[in-house]
């Protein structure tokens, strides 16, 4: 089924009222599919298709069961040919996808961003980041911990890259120590290392996957006050204008 099908497809779903839940993503899936986000839109189509199924086995008229098979097996052929463009992309070392963030959007938690990507096959994690200094910075690096811990079921070990807070260096290392004892509850490694010449922002997976974002962990903008959406919930936050490049390699490094 190619997108301009699926369109036609989601305008028939909107007719005979199917759960709008169901029609908004698969919109999502088609916008991303337009804009080359193939594993973005794979997700969106993966979950769209499960719901249709799930319509498919309620619905009792006979003639709309028909339709709605006849479009899964067709939807299904396009979800299987982005898994292979995505997989022949990896292979070649050609996989590159971007997002960009615009100023005061939202919608960009770093579980939106790249949690897809963070499963049982990742065990290794390095993050690249020249600014977890500051509370807010350590804050950051900790939602992502938390991130790492609750979707990668096999996780052996974190290693973050940073520079060193001169103005409060004892203050940066106690976090730091705080995290590295509570990671090891988890039986979960970290190690904190310092560079005084790092500029590049990226994580790199074991797994392969390499997410570059311009301005690092530091996408979002201080909330108003403390009592308003956005404390817990970093995608209702508002972020800064960055750039969100995600690549594939298969010579990343590997854990030990």
């Amino acid at each position: 089924m190619q997108v301009c099908c699926i369109k036609s497809f989601i305008i028939a779903l909107v007719k005979m009222n199917v759960d709008s839940m169901a029609v908004n993503i698969l919109k999502r899936g088609v916008e991303f599919d337009t804009k080359k986000r193939y594993t973005e839109a794979l997700v969106c189509y993966q979950e769209g298709l499960q719901i249709l199924i799930d319509r498919m086995k309620e619905e009792c008229d006979d003639d709309v069961k028909k339709y709605l098979k006849e479009r899964v097996e067709d939807y299904m052929g396009r979800a299987e040919n982005i898994k292979k463009l995505i997989a022949k992309q990896k292979e070649s070392g050609k996989f590159h996808e971007q997002v960009q963030i615009k100023n005061n959007s939202t919608g960009h938690s770093y579980k939106t961003l790249f949690g897809r990507f963070l499963d049982k096959d990742v065990q290794y994690v390095i993050v690249e980041d020249p600014y977890i200094r500051n509370f807010h910075q350590c804050q950051n690096f900790l939602r992502l911990c938390e991130l790492l811990v609750t979707s990668c079921s096999d996780l052996k070990k974190i290693e973050l890259v940073t520079t060193k807070d001169n103005k409060s260096a004892d203050v940066q290392m106690k976090y730091f120590k705080e995290l590295r004892n509570n990671l090891m509850k988890y039986n979960i490694q970290f190690f904190a290392k310092y560079s005084d010449t790092l500029h590049d922002r990226q994580i790199v997976l074991d797994s392969g996957w390499i997410i570059k974002i311009g301005r690092g962990l530091d996408i979002f903008k201080p909330l108003e006050n403390k009592f308003c959406l956005g404390v817990y919930d970093l995608d209702l936050r508002q972020c800064h204008e960055t750039t969100v490049d995600i690549m594939h390699s298969k010579h990343v490094k590997q854990s030990s």
